[in-house]
């Protein structure tokens, strides 16, 4: 109410301010202090930023920058869109874990994704996200799921293959990502189609269109997208699996109760939705508790 003295005063020096003048601005100082102790007794004082837990810093960025390893191609991991802007998952949710430690973001860019396991495995980098397989759970450490993918085929509207059942008979040539989940499952899993491996999904969709494999099958994020950029290509319905993404770091962080609560998080408040929808992301399926 401080702001009333100044009005006082000035009816004093000007007694000749019509009354009427002054009643309007008494009013209206009287407006403009109780709006504002109003807003201030509603908004209190202003929130602090979460503090940064300096341990699990330590722990999940010991060099003091968040090297997040990711590879070309899929939206799960690093694409460029028309612009040049760079999106997907590992890019952006690496950010985001990077601003809540406090540290710097580096992308590390690898051929395939294996070669980004490998290198979490060595502590070569300190995250990215990809399938939570038993296989790679051996050799690194997961969070919480963050989202599941359809497992598909990709073949060339020529083929004669119409669902993904139909791979299986002999002759076919299955073409595989080099060292990746869906290369060690469909060896297991099919009896008369040979499995071709490729140094990369781009390599896959070379083969592909020259005739080399008469399928390619991963998960379904990476089918439509090298499908765009692939004339006659088309993803067949259905599915022969799920992948569960989560976010993979060194053996021995996967400990720190931070990346859990960050991972259920990012899940819960939708960043890791509008992330895959940035991407372009498709053939999602709702995350399961593992």
């Amino acid at each position: 109410m401080q702001a009333l003295a100044p009005l006082a005063q000035m009816m004093k020096s000007n007694p000749s301010l019509p009354t009427s003048a002054a009643r309007r601005g008494l009013s209206i100082v009287l407006l403009a202090a109780g709006l504002a102790a109003g807003l201030g007794a509603c908004a209190g004082p202003a929130p602090a930023s979460d503090p940064i837990d300096p341990q699990a810093r330590a722990v999940l960025a010991p060099s003091g920058t968040l090297r997040v390893g990711v590879y070309l191609g899929s939206p799960t991991s690093m694409v460029r869109t028309a612009s040049g802007e760079t999106r997907g998952l590992s890019v952006e949710i690496g950010q985001a874990l990077a601003r809540r430690l406090g540290v710097p973001a580096e992308t590390v860019v690898f051929e395939r994704v294996a070669l980004v396991v490998d290198a979490i495995a060595a502590g070569n980098v300190d995250m990215t996200i990809t399938n939570a397989s038993p296989a790679r759970a051996e050799v690194v450490d997961f969070s919480p799921p963050l989202l599941a993918l359809e497992l598909g085929v990709m073949v060339m509207s020529t083929s004669s293959i119409a669902s993904v059942d139909a791979i299986d008979r002999e002759g076919v040539r299955v073409g595989v990502t080099q060292g990746s989940t869906s290369q060690g499952a469909l060896a297991r899993r099919l009896v008369r189609a040979a499995i071709v491996p490729a140094a990369s999904p781009q390599a896959a969709q070379a083969m592909l269109r020259s005739g080399a494999i008469d399928a390619y099958a991963t998960n379904k994020a990476i089918l439509f997208e090298l499908g765009d950029g692939l004339p006659g290509a088309r993803v067949l319905d259905g599915r022969w699996g799920l992948e569960h993404l989560a976010i993979a770091v060194p053996k021995g962080r996967g400990r720190s109760p931070f990346l859990a609560a960050f991972a259920d998080a990012v899940r819960r408040d939708g960043e890791v939705e509008h992330a895959a929808q940035r991407a372009g992301l498709r053939g999602t399926a709702p995350a399961e508790a593992r």
